[in-house]
C-alpha cells in the first residue's frame, strides 16, 4: 500500500470514530450530561477522550498543553476530575481542534514517521502504532458514552462507517 492510500484508510477509521464521539456528544440530553456514572459524568469521559486525543496527537508529553479553557488535569495522579464542568459547547470545539489536527497529523505521515519510536514513554509504540491506538482509544470511550445514553433512556446515535469525506492529501 503506497504512503497515500494508508493516510486515506487511516483518516477514514479515525474520522468515523470522532464522528461518533460528536454524534453522542450531540445526542446527550442535559439530565445525563452531569449525572455521575461509576463515579464519572458523561462530560468528564468525553473530556478525558478528547484531552487524550490531543496529547497522543501530539509528539510527546513535552510541552503538551490544551488549548484554553482545559487543564492538565488528567496528568493529576490522584484521577481527581478538573474543577470545571465542561460545557457540550466547549467539548465540541475541543473536538473540532482535535479533528484538525489529526488530519495534519496523518497528512505529515512518512513511511519513516510510522515506523520512529513514538514519544511516550509509557507505551512501548510506534508513531504509526499509537495512530492506531489512538482510534481504539477513542472508539473504547465512545462506546462507553452510548452506554450512558442507553442506560439512561436516550437514543444513542447509530455507527458511521467511514470518515464524512475524503482527506485533502
Amino acid at each position: 500500500m503506497d504512503n497515500r492510500a494508508l493516510k486515506q484508510v487511516l483518516w477514514s477509521q479515525f474520522g468515523a470514530a470522532l464522528q461518533m464521539l460528536e454524534n453522542a456528544l450531540n445526542a446527550c440530553p442535559p439530565k445525563v450530561w452531569a449525572e455521575p456514572s461509576h463515579g464519572r459524568p458523561f462530560w468528564y469521559l468525553a473530556f478525558h477522550t478528547l484531552f487524550f486525543l490531543d496529547l497522543y496527537l501530539s509528539d510527546s508529553p513535552k510541552g503538551f498543553a490544551p488549548p484554553s479553557p482545559f487543564t492538565l488535569s488528567e496528568f493529576n495522579p490522584k484521577r481527581e476530575m478538573p474543577e470545571t464542568e465542561y460545557s457540550r459547547e466547549q467539548l465540541l470545539g475541543y473536538l473540532r481542534y482535535g479533528v484538525g489536527k489529526c488530519r495534519k497529523m496523518i497528512e505529515s505521515l512518512t513511511e519513516e514517521k510510522i515506523l520512529a519510536k513514538c514519544g511516550f514513554r509509557w507505551v512501548d509504540f510506534s508513531v504509526g502504532e499509537l495512530v492506531i491506538y489512538n482510534i481504539r482509544h477513542v472508539q473504547h470511550h465512545t462506546a462507553q458514552l452510548n452506554l450512558l445514553l442507553r442506560q439512561n433512556a436516550a437514543d444513542p446515535p447509530g455507527w458511521v462507517f467511514k470518515g464524512a469525506d475524503e482527506m485533502q492529501l
